[in-house]
């Protein structure tokens, strides 16, 4: 299984689906959890096992509300936005290092994956996206009845 990410936009595609997501997003989430500003960029890790293939994303705070996950052409494109805390006038910061704002991260992924069964679910601040694997069958012998030219 091989995999790789996506740094760039590839395809006007996916550049749409991007910006289709986004857009869902804003029509959709609530003002608490819109990120206005900024840019996040969570850490992803992606295992296999015998039937699925995993994908991790790194997203502390991040409902799952404010989380789009599409799959075309072999890439999984996961988008959201992490709001910034509501902060009092109470509060100053006096140190800022935690990331807030949209992201979206486009993982290329090869295989045959039955995505009608696939599941996301947040847990502990990580979102967890199984895809389980279609088996393999290329190169295995198949059987084909052989019949006269009559029967069909």
């Amino acid at each position: 299984m091989t995999f790789s990410f996506l740094h760039t936009v590839e395809s006007h595609d996916l550049a749409d689906d991007i910006r289709d997501l986004f857009a869902e997003l804003a029509a959709s989430l609530k003002h608490e959890h819109r990120a206005f500003t900024g840019q996040y960029h969570p850490s992803v890790d992606v295992r296999e096992t015998d039937e699925t293939l995993e994908v991790i994303v790194d997203v502390p705070g991040v409902p799952p509300e404010a989380l789009r996950i599409l799959f075309r052409r072999n890439v999984l494109v996961i988008a959201g936005e992490k709001a910034r805390p509501v902060s009092t006038e109470e509060q100053d910061f006096h140190l800022v290092e935690r990331e807030f704002g949209r992201f979206a991260r486009a993982i290329r992924l090869e295989g045959a994956f039955n995505i009608s069964d696939a599941t996301a679910r947040v847990l502990r601040g990580a979102l967890l996206v199984t895809l389980p694997k279609l088996r393999d069958r290329r190169g295995q012998a198949h059987h084909i009845a052989v019949t006269t030219s009559g029967d069909r």
